[in-house]
């Protein structure tokens, strides 16, 4: 199993942060849908070959996810010396080097495991900051054993409601915080230029919000802990009128949706949805708390089979619940939790064939209060207030949109890209929060037939010279700089291109790449992101199919080595967006 870049570049990221000295617990930030499962694999390898003989353990809360995690260590690594200890799956393997577990079912056992040098806990936002909680007092236990061990937590949302950031300290009572146990984040890559990157490379897939013409009313819904009370929320919006007006809609925007996810209020709630779904025609099952565990995979495996269309839950199917194909989110679910809305939202995330996006149906207004999946409003520290950027709604297709969008990037039901250009003339107002589901306009990736190619030499001042390679594809030209003499990532991204490209040694010196260009493998075609500022070649196709799209018709572009000791800033249509 290869890791993709940014997958490396995470384990990259948790190795820089040991060895530059610091002390502290480290925590990786990842999408969900980009493969946290096969970070951990990769870095738990690299462990073992750095230093055998070191004892792990990889937390988690759900069995699902300890044997997801499980199965990509001995998908990459076959014989990996790990074990597995969780009660959902029957087994209590003790004495492995690497052992997956669930937090439940070692709580109170850490005196079998006895000295662990590391902990990988996964979904770590779960890990609550109060000392006496499961993770806090596990953890406390190995510590006194092992007081020397490190933290490691992988999670889509660095945060947690009511206490900030993963990595502030808990407000006591006093007034004074108390360290947290997560003290850096050592790669975030839930960003918007990150998580549009993902798009863009086809690792995520779009999500399309679509404003409902039905809003559930909770006024009068009291809230305990910073979020809604569970009890007064279902009373207010189960109700059966409420929840047929909602499905006839949906069917009205998505009946062409062949995978629906349902979100719900409480257990009654998430069982009368399903019922509804199934008196109008849509094959639909009900997943909760209050089934066995038997129950609940039945259920879910015949979701996952196409033997139901829909699948209604409460609280349930969001963390550790993977299935690709859903490409409709019906959200009847109010929710004040940033953590708990993303969770959501990124079950709609994660590519599949035949699927082009996700549409959501946010019926419980949480678009307004909580934002954007890739730059939602992230709850602050007691004490502590923030603002939520203006919201913008499409007038012609209805899809949400950040107050920074100039084009609507949605699509209306049809399956039409809108047109609708934004005027700026008003001042926005500044709501709640922000009324878009992906913040920033749509990555727009385009295919180019390479004519012809030319290499020449980059220099800026004070850092070594670099290859430009420039592709030109009609009247538009692309470049992209290879990064030969860098020590960072941009000159291991160097060597990777070098090495996809002839089998011959990677050079010391640009000079000496330079005289060997004739020897490289030449592209056809290029795969560019060109709704950014400066348009970014995503992927290179080297057999004429242009992707697969097209039959070889046997074109090879020119190629053509000249140097050159600048490149001029005013080059029309040419990438010069160099990331260092």
């Amino acid at each position: 199993m290869q890791l993709r870049d940014y997958q490396q570049e995470s384990v990259d990221a948790i190795w820089s942060y040991f060895m530059s000295g610091k002390t502290g617990n480290p925590l990786v930030a990842l999408p969900t849908g980009t493969g946290k499962s096969v970070v951990i694999a990769g870095f738990l390898k690299s462990v073992y070959d750095k230093f055998p003989g070191q004892r792990i353990m990889m937390l988690t809360h759900v069995k699902e996810l300890i044997e997801q995690n499980y199965s990509k260590l001995m998908a990459m690594w076959p014989f990996a010396p790990a074990g597995i200890y969780s009660a959902g799956l029957n087994r209590k393997d003790v004495h492995a080097p690497i052992t997956f577990a669930g937090i439940a079912s070692v709580a109170k056992k850490a005196h079998l495991f006895g000295h662990i040098d590391l902990i990988i806990i996964d979904e770590a936002h779960l890990v609550s900051p109060n000392d006496e909680t499961m993770y806090q007092k596990f953890i406390g236990e190995l510590k006194r054993i092992n007081p020397y061990i490190k933290v490691v937590g992988l999670t889509a949302t660095p945060y947690r409601l009511g206490h900030g950031k993963l990595t502030d300290g808990k407000v006591l009572k006093d007034g004074s915080e108390s360290p947290p146990l997560f003290t850096d984040i050592c790669i975030d890559l839930t960003t918007v230029e990150c998580f549009n990157r993902f798009i863009a490379e086809g690792y995520l897939a779009p999500l399309i919000p679509r404003s409902t013409n039905y809003k559930l009313d909770i006024d009068g819904v009291h809230m305990r802990g910073g979020e809604f009370i569970e009890k007064e929320l279902q009373y207010a919006v189960d109700k059966h009128e409420i929840t047929v007006q909602a499905i006839k809609e949906t069917l009205e925007e998505g009946e062409d949706r062949r995978s629906w996810l349902v979100f719900c209020a409480g257990i009654e709630h998430a069982k009368n949805a399903a019922d509804i779904l199934n008196d109008i025609g849509i094959p639909a099952v009900a997943v909760h708390s209050k089934m066995s565990n038997s129950e609940r995979d039945e259920a879910i495996a015949g979701f996952k089979s196409g033997k139901y269309r829909a699948i209604t839950n409460n609280g349930v199917l969001t963390t550790g619940f993977d299935h690709p194909p859903i490409d409709l989110i019906l959200c009847l679910r109010p929710t004040a939790s940033p953590v708990l809305w993303v969770q959501m939202l990124g079950r709609g995330t994660r590519p599949c064939p035949g699927k082009e996006n996700c549409l959501v149906l946010d019926f419980a207004d949480n678009t307004r209060r909580l934002g954007a999946i890739n730059d939602p409003v992230v709850p602050r520290k007691k004490g502590s207030k923030s603002g939520p950027p203006p919201v913008k709604e499409c007038p012609k297709c209805r899809t949400w949109q950040h107050a920074s969008v100039r084009f609507c990037t949605g699509v209306d039901k049809d399956g039409m890209q809108c047109d609708h250009e934004f005027k700026f003339e008003t001042k926005l107002k500044q709501g709640a929060s922000t009324k878009e589901l992906i913040k920033g306009d749509m990555p727009i990736v385009e295919v180019f037939k390479i004519d012809h190619i030319a290499y020449s030499t980059h220099r800026k001042d004070g850092r070594p010279p670099m290859m430009k390679v420039s592709y030109y594809c009609g009247y538009k030209c692309f470049s992209e700089y290879v990064c030969i003499e860098h020590i960072n990532y941009a000159g291991k991204k160097a060597r990777d291109w070098w090495r996809a490209r002839t089998d011959i040694p990677v050079p010391e010196k640009t000079e000496q790449a330079l005289e060997m260009t004739n020897f490289l493998k030449v592209p056809t075609h290029l795969r560019v992101w060109t709704n950014k500022k400066y348009p970014e070649i995503l992927a290179t196709c080297f057999d004429g199919t242009a992707f697969g799209v097209d039959e070889d018709d046997g074109f090879r572009p020119n190629t053509e080595n000249y140097d050159v000791k600048t490149t001029s800033p005013n080059e029309p249509l040419i990438i010069d967006d160099i990331p260092f």
